[in-house]
């Protein structure tokens, strides 16, 4: 992709992102995701054949900077227990500080349907493969249960963090998310220590 047309496809999920987190997946119209990133209508079908399209893009997009950033961050851990802490961390700092994408993937994707669900679970993946990874590493460290069942574990761990992510923004953000890590890694690893 020629960078003109990476910019342009940049605009379109950043303008979506926001479209689908103030109007909701279902109320969006592509008009409006056009609108907002100041291209027509037209232009949004030269990237993406539908508007089912756009939200699976946007989540690999933005799930994979979020995996790019664990793997920078926890490159640079002594641990599995330190880089489980990091990936945390992030997870909710990221969260914290983009409510749009919050919203979409706490909220909306609920909301999908099975077909398009299969496909965020396709961009979900590499996430939680580097839970494994991280599982795996705490065992072979010997800091985390050697009978611990990595596959099941890494989905409790997964869906524990997206649980409170769900519930901050049911809450109306009253309180900070990223002040939930200490709490959150403690309980994980009360679980799955060795």
């Amino acid at each position: 992709m020629t960078s003109k047309k990476k910019e342009k496809y940049d605009l379109i999920i950043e303008a979506a992102l926001k479209v689908f987190a103030e109007h909701g997946y279902h109320r969006s119209q592509v008009s409006k995701i056009a609108k907002a990133a100041g291209v027509a209508d037209g232009t949004i079908y030269l990237y993406f054949k539908r508007k089912e399209d756009i939200l699976i893009s946007l989540l690999q997009e933005k799930l994979g900077e979020l995996v790019a950033k664990f793997h920078a961050n926890i490159e640079e851990t002594t641990s599995a227990k330190e880089a489980l802490r990091k990936v945390c961390e992030i997870h909710y700092t990221e969260l914290e500080n983009n409510v749009d994408l919050a919203f979409v993937t706490q909220i909306e994707l609920r909301q999908s349907s099975l077909e398009l669900r299969r496909e965020i679970g396709k961009a979900v993946k590499p996430y939680i493969t580097l839970i494994e990874q991280l599982l795996i590493r705490g065992v072979e460290e010997k800091v985390f249960r050697a009978d611990l069942d990595v596959k099941l574990t890494r989905l409790l761990i997964f869906g524990a963090m997206d649980e409170v992510v769900t519930s901050w923004l049911i809450s109306g953000r009253k309180y900070s998310l990223s002040a939930q890590v200490e709490g959150t890694v403690n309980f994980f690893l009360q679980g799955i220590r060795a």
